[in-house]
């Protein structure tokens, strides 16, 4: 018994010390540009500036459409691209370019509000998906809306 179970243990270690070439784990399939190696040649990405990232509409009445332009800076080193910018709701619309920004140049995203069937204080929110890090930027729109008296 005491060989047997010295067998057993003998051939469980050599089973678990063999290694095969096409099981080692390697790195080569992780291609990030991105890396803490300190000897990676720099990675050239867009970077978002923006003079505000929220504005206040402040009192509007019931079924009044507002818009508003969010400036927007590529002060990286790579072309910006806007891949979708996506509104809170059905009543905030935006528009982006969807050409590629270069660096240095300045882009509009335009916010359109529509407050039919909205009453009291509103926040919404546009949120761009972009190819910056963090790639997403989200802007806000604020307002307080008063319902006409009949």
């Amino acid at each position: 018994m005491k060989q047997f179970l010295l067998l057993s243990i003998l051939s469980l270690a050599i089973a678990c010390t063999s290694s095969s070439d096409d099981k080692a784990i390697t790195t080569d399939l992780v291609a990030s540009p991105l890396t803490a190696n300190q000897s990676a040649n720099k990675v050239e990405i867009p970077e978002i500036e923006m003079l505000e990232t929220s504005f206040d509409f402040g009192e509007m009445q019931q079924g009044e459409s507002v818009t508003h332009d969010f400036i927007l800076k590529n002060v990286g080193e790579a072309n910006l691209i806007i891949s979708a910018a996506k509104g809170s709701c059905g009543c905030t619309v935006p528009e982006w370019p969807k050409a590629p920004i270069s660096q240095g140049e300045e882009a509009t995203i335009k916010v359109t509000f529509n407050s039919a069937g909205k009453s009291g204080k509103q926040s919404k929110t546009v949120t761009l998906v972009t190819n910056a890090i963090p790639n997403t930027k989200v802007l806000t729109i604020n307002g307080n809306i008063i319902i006409p008296e009949k």
